[in-house]
């Protein structure tokens, strides 16, 4: 019995995986469906065409459907052009093809269109196919580019909205980073711990994939990435983590207990309480200043190991004072443009 019913679990999973449908699917199919409707509408010649087109230009975001777009318009002009010189020249020939292939292809390289490649040699085929160059059939393949561009063009404006990923995301470098901060402050107190470093190891994944969505997301905008308030905060942290790579062999050697290091503890301590999006470094640089300076006026250290261990405390508050500007220097970009930050801090 159990046997069967993990077989019937699973086959009712595969089956529910077979039946989903992304949205880029979808945008896909039913631009197609309306370009070629549209073409035959219109009693245009190669209607099925114009969904090639849309399918070509729909991409993922809704920058690189635009700049597909631009592309493969430009690119289909020069195809017509190169087709009808060649054609006017060699007739319809399989040679005539085989020269525009090689004429089109450095052009397009060199000026960056090479992306419209088969949406110009579809125009190049319509041409051969049909042995004519008059201004009704020209008419007809720059009317399937304007519908199979513009309906792709429509469709693709509607992208899910990628904020509860990139928020969720962002919890979870903020507990990645909270979490390191706290076992840098109990080794200081200690001088050991049995923590397993697992932060260390997945905020660097998690960041990459983050920093990739926030591009995404920006890029369905049509704003500057780096204008974007996610896209600025995920490349933040992920200069904040170097520095905490760099803190942690820092912390892993301070065996010594001195006074100083559980300072730099209870503030490590209050830092961990305080990662979240918003504008609070300042206040910890504050903090930072008055207890380096309070270090300094304790006494000399006595031995050769409370002095080596002072001096690499010294150096680590460093670290943490560049970990904190990082921050800083993004509160102050927020602060200066504030309808961009409420974005990433809601």
């Amino acid at each position: 019995m159990r046997l069967s019913y993990v077989r019937t679990r699973r086959g009712a999973r595969l089956r529910s995986l077979s039946l989903k449908i992304g949205h880029r699917t979808l945008k896909t199919a039913i631009g197609t469906a309306v370009s070629i409707l549209l073409a035959q509408q219109f009693d245009l010649m190669f209607s099925a065409s114009a969904g090639i087109i849309t399918i070509l230009c729909i991409q993922v975001t809704v920058k690189q459907s635009f700049r597909t777009a631009g592309n493969r318009v430009l690119a289909s002009l020069l195809g017509l052009a190169i087709g009808m010189g060649l054609f006017a020249l060699l007739g319809y020939t399989p040679l005539a093809i085989m020269l525009a292939i090689l004429i089109f292809l450095p052009l397009a390289v060199r000026f960056r269109i090479q992306e419209g490649f088969i949406s110009s040699m579809v125009v190049i085929m319509h041409l051969y196919s049909t042995q004519r160059m008059d201004l009704a059939l020209i008419a007809n393949e720059l009317a399937l580019l304007l519908i199979g561009v513009g309906v792709a063009l429509v469709v693709n404006l509607y992208m899910p909205s990628l904020d509860k990923e990139l928020k969720e995301m962002q919890a979870q470098v903020e507990r990645n980073f909270s979490k390191i901060l706290k076992e840098f402050s109990y080794y200081l107190r200690r001088g050991e711990s049995d923590w397993d470093g697992r932060e260390m190891i997945e905020t660097p994944g998690l960041l990459s994939k983050a920093i990739q969505l926030a591009s995404r997301s920006a890029d369905n905008r049509l704003g500057k990435r780096e204008e974007d308030p996610y896209y600025q905060y995920f490349v933040m942290r992920d200069k904040q983590f170097e520095l905490l790579e760099r803190m942690m062999p820092m912390v892993s050697t301070l065996d010594t207990q001195v006074p100083q290091g559980h300072q730099i503890a209870d503030f490590l301590e209050r830092l961990s309480d305080s990662v979240h999006p918003g504008n609070t470094a300042y206040r910890f640089l504050d903090q930072l200043r008055v207890m380096r300076h309070e270090i300094r006026e304790t006494g000399l250290p006595i031995t050769r190991q409370e002095f080596e261990t002072r001096a690499a405390l010294f150096v680590l508050l460093r670290e943490i004072e560049r970990y904190l500007f990082i921050k800083h220097e993004l509160g102050k970009a927020s602060d200066e443009h504030p309808e961009k930050a409420a974005a990433a801090a809601k």
